[in-house]
This record gives structure tokens, C-alpha cells and sequence, in this order.
């Protein structure tokens, strides 16, 4: 089994991702690509002290970067939405 803040790599604040925790009580997290539902479950439950109800993942692509005549690419990394149970709530901006 993993450790939990290796599953777990920070939050994903972003317009859209604010935009389904008010609505939809869901938080948007970056993880490690290697990470299964199950240990993104176990280890936002842990951490956070909330009932999680369903996980859905995505895989995102790196973006390709330019500086000048050079040409690289940002690394993949893996997004959980993770939908949180009837009233449990996780807010980052709160604790920042």
C-alpha cells in the first residue's frame, strides 16, 4: 500500500474545479498516475476525515512547450474527481 501523501498531490484549484465543489459537492485533485480509485478513496477519506461516495479519473496529457528554437513538453499527470457524501465538505481555499 502506498502512502497517503503519495497518492495525493495537492488540489486542482481551478475555475471549473470551483465551480463543481459549489454545485455538485465535488473536489477536483491531482494524483499520482499510478494511483487506482480505491487508494484515491482510501487516502482522501483518511486525510481528510470525509465520506467519499464515487471517484472518477482522467488521464491529461502534457502540454508542448517552446523557448525559442527549443521544443520540449510538460509531464502527464493523472486528475480524481472525487464526489464527497451528503454533507461533508473539504474546502482548500479556507485553509490556505
Amino acid at each position: 500500500m502506498k502512502d497517503l501523501f503519495d497518492v495525493i498531490k495537492k488540489p486542482c484549484l481551478t475555475e471549473k474545479g470551483m465551480t463543481l465543489q459549489e454545485n455538485n459537492n465535488q473536489v477536483v485533485i491531482k494524483v499520482n498516475p499510478s494511483a487506482n480509485k480505491i487508494e484515491i478513496k482510501n487516502a482522501v477519506e483518511k486525510l481528510f476525515n470525509v465520506k467519499v461516495d464515487r471517484v472518477r479519473t482522467a488521464n491529461m496529457h502534457g502540454k508542448k512547450k517552446r523557448v525559442g528554437l527549443r521544443s520540449g513538453r510538460c509531464p502527464d499527470w493523472k486528475k480524481a474527481i472525487v464526489t464527497l457524501a451528503e454533507g461533508h465538505k473539504i474546502d482548500f481555499l479556507e485553509e490556505i
